[in-house]
């Protein structure tokens, strides 16, 4: 199946589901030996896949575990450009659904994830470390440390400078 996105000149566009997974105070993040900071869990949605289904495959093939969606938390607009050796300083923009995933009540996994040919290592953060790493998206810590109920949109523009 094919990701929804394209890349047009220097401009990328994606659409994303993405899992915000908790359990026992800590926050399921993913890191790679080519990056220095930690993103969320989940990837592109396929084409005639629906957001809910596709995170759901996502964290499964990242993390090895069958998580359940609990509900759509954050619809969020990112804006950025980066010059890693994926995006290659391409305009990105990225429409992502961030979905609240029903707890296990451990933090067991069988990862084998792999990202662009790179090993991906998943890792639980406490959430009251967060402050001490970079994390993206840059929401996050604070979407965690405040009680949140409705459906969110967030914008996040990367390239505007103050």
């Amino acid at each position: 199946m094919f990701d929804c996105g394209f890349t047009k000149e220097n401009n990328w566009f994606r659409y994303r589901a993405a899992a915000i997974i908790v359990e026992n105070g800590c926050v399921l993040l993913a890191t790679n030996d080519k990056v220095d900071y930690f993103y969320s869990v989940g990837g592109g949605v396929q084409m005639s896949e629906k957001a809910e289904d596709a995170v759901v495959r996502e964290v499964f093939e990242e993390t090895g575990v069958h998580y359940e969606v609990d509900r759509l938390a954050v619809i969020h607009e990112n804006f950025f450009t980066d010059s890693s050796e994926f995006f290659k300083d391409l305009n990105c923009h990225e429409i992502a659904l961030y979905f609240l995933m029903k707890a296990k009540g451990n933090q067991t996994l069988n990862s084998d994830s792999y990202t662009q040919g790179v090993r991906e290592n998943m890792v639980w953060i406490p959430i009251d470390e967060l402050d001490n790493h970079t994390v993206y998206p840059t929401f996050l810590k604070e979407y965690l440390n405040n009680q949140n109920t409705g459906i969110l949109h967030i914008v996040t523009d990367e390239n505007q400078h103050s």
